[in-house]
């Protein structure tokens, strides 16, 4: 067994999660095998000073939209014209150049404080369609590039097959550049998944690498093809989409189908508890209905939907009616689960005029296991405790941003620079916003955008 000893942890307590003083863990497997309080270090067990969180999930994250940032901001426009951007960028990648940029971005959400990501993959092909050799050389990048970095990983191996709603609800033809993301139909993306997760399996382990699925969104699956999915996508994996992001998007699918887009989930049985709706940005009453009833999982990306100007979520209403809400950072106009924490709180109050739509703790769980059931890989609660993996990341109580805090409302005053030590599965992976085994993620960053114009 290995030690880690915490000046003060936030732990589970009968009356509630409580930031405790003096707190052992003892691991094994990864795991917390035991928690004690009030007692002091013993020898050979790693200290951590500060107050010790369970490492946050990142349930949404395409790395690659790396590339776009602070690259994109000397013009007007709106999502779609950014869209254009990123399609440029995603028409550079390659195995090799995707696997180093990967690795660099997940160090860097490494140090923020990340454990386990989900990664929402649609770069499958070359870029005129033909599979790469052995058919999953880009999945199997960013996979290497996840144990690389340490992180744990989801892989949502993304449907893709249309380049938007035609009239009458008749797919449009994929553009040119999209013609990578996609597959000889929903039977043969079901057939590759298949394929993936068997190589995954037995290259990777589990608890750090697994594979998940989803659709792009509704603009991307025609209904012929959700009806396929529903029937035959295996039950034991996770279900992502993008939900709702865009009214272009509403309007499109209402014209086509009669519906919204939840409305259409609903229709064929991909409303469930294992569905994860992204953004979830332009909802109707109902559809808030829809998902809360379903017991779905919404994952809100508050800094993306803030820099596309993608509009604020109806966060606390799906909330209220019964969704789980997770934190995802997307195109990564910033990585940091403590500034998406308060940027989730921030949207409410912009669009209520009242504060404290959500409680310090309710803002926690959304970036711990709030993305649960949104992963294929092992999530930390909102409190440590045994039996959990250990995921841990310990902040500083006496940064110029922290100082005074009360610890367990540390989502509205703490940042990822205050993150002094992360821990995943048991092995200390950064101190001080370095990587223990690849170094300054700015300096990887560096290196592997040089690759992209």
């Amino acid at each position: 067994m290995n030690g880690f000893w915490c000046e003060e942890a936030l732990i589970e307590a009968d009356g509630g999660p409580t930031v405790a003083t003096g707190v052992r863990l003892e691991t094994q497997d990864g795991r917390i095998a035991g928690l004690t309080v009030g007692v002091t270090a013993e020898p050979g067990d790693q200290v951590l000073k500060g107050v010790v969180f369970p490492a946050a999930a990142n349930a949404h994250s395409h790395a690659f939209h790396r590339i776009l940032r602070g690259r994109t901001h000397d013009g007007r426009g709106d999502f779609w014209v950014w869209r254009e951007q990123m399609y440029r960028s995603a028409g550079e990648l390659t195995p090799e150049k995707y696997e180093k940029l990967a690795t660099a971005v997940f160090a860097e959400m490494v140090v923020a404080g990340f454990s386990s990501v989900a990664e929402f993959h649609y770069v499958h092909h070359q870029p005129d369609g033909r599979p790469y050799a052995g058919k999953h050389g880009m999945e199997l990048a960013v996979a290497r590039a996840a144990m690389a970095a340490g992180i744990r990983l989801t892989l949502l191996d993304t449907l893709y097959l249309a380049g938007g709603i035609g009239a009458g609800g008749a797919a449009a033809p994929l553009s040119e550049e999209q013609v990578r993301f996609g597959d000889a139909g929903a039977h043969g993306w079901l057939e590759r998944l298949g394929a993936l997760r068997a190589e995954v399996s037995g290259a990777f382990p589990p608890e750090m690498v697994s594979v998940g699925a989803a659709l792009h969104s509704v603009r991307g699956v025609p209904e012929q093809d959700l009806k396929i999915v529903a029937d035959h996508l295996p039950a034991d994996i996770p279900l992502h989409i993008h939900l709702s992001e865009q009214p272009a998007e509403n309007d499109a699918c209402r014209k086509a189908y009669g519906v919204t887009p939840a409305g259409l989930l609903a229709r064929h049985g991909l409303l469930t508890r294992r569905l994860s709706a992204v953004h979830a940005t332009h909802l109707t009453p109902e559809d808030i209905r829809l998902l809360g009833e379903a017991g779905s999982t919404v994952v809100m990306c508050p800094t993306t939907e803030a820099d596309l100007a993608d509009g604020i979520g109806p966060a606390r209403a799906l909330s209220d009616a019964g969704v789980t809400i997770s934190l995802g950072t997307d195109q990564h106009a910033v990585i940091d689960p403590w500034i998406e924490m308060r940027a989730l709180e921030h949207g409410e109050r912009l669009g209520s005029g009242q504060r404290g739509r959500f409680t310090p703790g309710e803002l926690l769980a959304a970036a711990t296991d709030g993305a649960a059931a949104a992963m294929a890989t092992p999530v930390m609660p909102a409190a440590l405790r045994t039996g959990a993996v250990c995921d841990l990341m310990a902040v500083a109580p006496d940064s110029v941003r922290t100082a005074g805090s009360v610890a367990q409302q540390f989502a509205f005053s703490a940042t990822a620079s205050d993150v002094t030590d992360v821990v995943i599965a048991g092995e200390l992976v950064a101190s001080d916003g370095v990587h223990r085994r690849l170094g300054k993620p700015g300096s990887l960053l560096a290196e592997a955008l040089k690759e992209f114009s």
